[in-house]
């Protein structure tokens, strides 16, 4: 595993990078808290399949926002892609029952045969906590939606063969440790757990197993995801 900070693009220092870490910040310094959970972020030791990158977060969703974009990858071929956004209210929010949140969407393209199983949705949310409660992470208020959509091609197109791609849209309150900050690293490898396991990739040596989580992974995707 490598870390995190290794796999960025060589912009952390850039005008974007910095946008990205204090994004709708009121005037003033910002908060040591929120700087901690930001620096644990960009420390956290990865997979190597993960490749991640800071991106720009949403402005109006909390005060301080820092957002990553990721993707599973073999070879040329992207196995699955998600966005992680850590949001931070100083004053607390009254829905997160704290003053951290951490946003999700992490997608898949699916084999025709296993996007019709009809207990998929529920089985990809179990993924999400299972990652969670593997690592070992005090969490609460989870929320979110597991959406699939399938697409056929006609005419031009008629050659591509059926496609099916999972949305996992999720949302949770990690606890605060000392100082305020949660264990945004943690949080990370475990998200990273679960894009990896959407990709069907085994789980990492150093992770606990399938079996102990009660869950499986889906198989090694036949190639890229369609645009």
């Amino acid at each position: 595993m490598a870390a995190a900070q290794g796999h960025f693009s060589d912009h952390s220092n850039s005008a974007d990078d910095k946008g990205s870490a204090e994004a709708g910040a009121e005037a003033g310094a910002v908060p040591s808290a929120f700087r901690q959970a930001v620096e644990a972020l960009r420390s956290a030791r990865l997979r190597p399949e993960i490749e991640i990158d800071p991106t720009r977060p949403p402005k109006r969703l909390a005060p301080h926002a820092y957002a990553l974009e990721a993707a599973v990858v073999d070879g040329e071929d992207d196995l699955a892609d998600g966005r992680l956004v850590l949001l931070h209210e100083p004053a607390g929010h009254d829905a997160w029952h704290g003053t951290f949140r951490l946003v999700t969407l992490v997608r898949a393209e699916l084999e025709p045969e296993m996007a019709a199983d009809p207990l998929l949705p529920e089985v990809c949310w179990s993924w999400l906590t299972g990652a969670l409660e593997a690592r070992g992470l005090p969490y609460g208020e989870p929320s979110g939606t597991v959406t699939r959509a399938g697409s056929h091609y006609f005419g031009g197109l008629a050659e591509r063969r059926p496609a099916t791609q999972i949305e996992i849209r999720a949302s949770w309150t990690p606890r605060e440790g000392p100082g305020g900050a949660p264990d945004t690293a943690a949080h990370l490898v475990a998200w990273c757990d679960l894009l990896c396991q959407v990709a069907g990739l085994p789980p990492s040596p150093a992770g606990q197993s399938d079996n102990a989580t009660g869950v499986v992974s889906l198989p090694q995707r036949r190639g890229p995801q369609q645009a």
